[in-house]
């Protein structure tokens, strides 16, 4: 599952990319710096793993990860290839998430690529190229599937008034995700057209060291753009993450973090607000060998949890022995939990939750 960063030329994506993953992708004061998109393989803090660790003190532990992409900044008329904008949008589509970085601090060292900063009309810029391309997708789309309407297809007549519906609200600035659909057309003419604009977006406000904690009038006016989009926002000094991780130790970093009034670095927010936004979660196992925090989608059955160590598991999935995380922290070791009764025995259907303490049973 990828999540992609997006915003116009000079706006810290890549400085922010940086911070995300400590992969050194180029960064400079100048559009199109980055080319070619990069990908890092982030950690996603997760404190819970941390306490296993100290209760079952394994040989080694192993974060979740969600991949982080560096896609190349966006112009107007990029829909029409101004740009680099087939090779953004074509590395866009095959992620599963945006994070979508707007600039909000006055610096006039940085430079702007429209001369000022203004982060709702850059917002706005790459909706529309982002609209532009959905609309040009829906519009193949509906051509073909009109002339299946006309014959009488009953099916084709119900997709074709589910488009021309994505159709109108696309020419009306309205992006995918905003549209209400029932849950039934969502997922038979929706979603198997993977539009752009239909992908859950977090919008990332960069500001300066001042506004971290607050915030700032440019921040204030995204949210209030926003706020009628099924999406979230982030405030985060990317410039000041990037300072910050330069320290070489992590007492420096928290004395830094603490004269800003941060508890936690805006990056770790970022990642685990990324981890959300792909509608993933964790559930873990642990044992002398090693502790590990596993990804599933958030509605993921035992079977399909099982599967993400190895298909062989959930094919022959027979049973899993669950503990909460709660009941693990407070009992303090998995003996303990089964002496007390809390340890659960779950079959095929059980849906896994968050932070789950999970040991599968299997026969293949």
């Amino acid at each position: 599952m990828k999540a992609g960063i997006v915003g116009l030329p000079n706006v810290g994506k890549s400085t922010l990319f940086n911070c995300l993953s400590n992969a050194k992708a180029q960064s400079a004061n100048f559009p199109f710096c980055t080319i070619e998109p990069n990908i890092g393989v982030v950690n996603v803090p997760d404190a819970r793993l941390e306490k296993l660790e100290s209760l079952v003190n394994p040989e080694r532990v192993l974060p979740a990860t969600v991949d982080i992409v560096d896609i190349a900044g966006l112009v107007k008329g990029a829909s029409k290839g101004e740009g680099l904008g087939n090779q953004f949008l074509g590395n866009i589509r095959e992620t599963d998430a945006i994070l979508h970085v707007l600039r909000c601090f006055d610096d006039d060292n940085v430079v702007h690529v429209d001369g000022s900063v203004d982060p709702i009309r850059d917002k706005e810029t790459i909706d529309m190229e982002l609209q532009l391309k959905d609309l040009e997708s829906v519009e193949k789309k509906l051509d073909k599937v009109k002339r299946a309407a006309k014959t009488g297809n009953k099916e084709a007549q119900k997709e074709e008034a589910v488009l021309d519906r994505i159709k109108q609200q696309l020419e009306s600035g309205i992006s995918v995700r905003a549209i209400d659909f029932d849950p039934a057309d969502r997922k038979e003419f929706v979603l198997p057209l993977q539009l752009i604009t239909d992908k859950p977006v977090l919008y990332v406000c960069n500001v300066d060291e001042a506004s971290a904690v607050t915030g700032n009038a440019y921040v204030d006016k995204v949210k209030e753009a926003v706020a009628n989009e099924k999406a979230e926002v982030l405030v985060l000094a990317v410039g000041t993450e990037a300072d910050i991780n330069e320290l070489e130790t992590y007492e420096e970093r928290q004395m830094f973090l603490e004269d800003l009034g941060l508890d936690e670095p805006g990056s770790s927010k970022l990642i685990r607000a990324a981890y959300h936004l792909l509608n993933l979660h964790t559930y873990f196992t642990a044992g002398e060998k090693e502790v590990r925090a596993w990804t599933i989608p958030v509605g993921a059955t035992a079977p399909q949890a099982a599967g993400v160590i190895h298909t062989d598991f959930e094919k022959g999935f027979i049973r899993a022995e669950v503990i909460s995380y709660a009941d693990y922290v407070t009992f303090g070791s998995e003996a303990k939990v089964k002496e007390a009764g809390k340890m659960r025995v779950e079959g095929k259907e059980y849906i896994v939750k968050d932070g789950d303490v999970m040991h599968f049973r299997f026969n293949v």
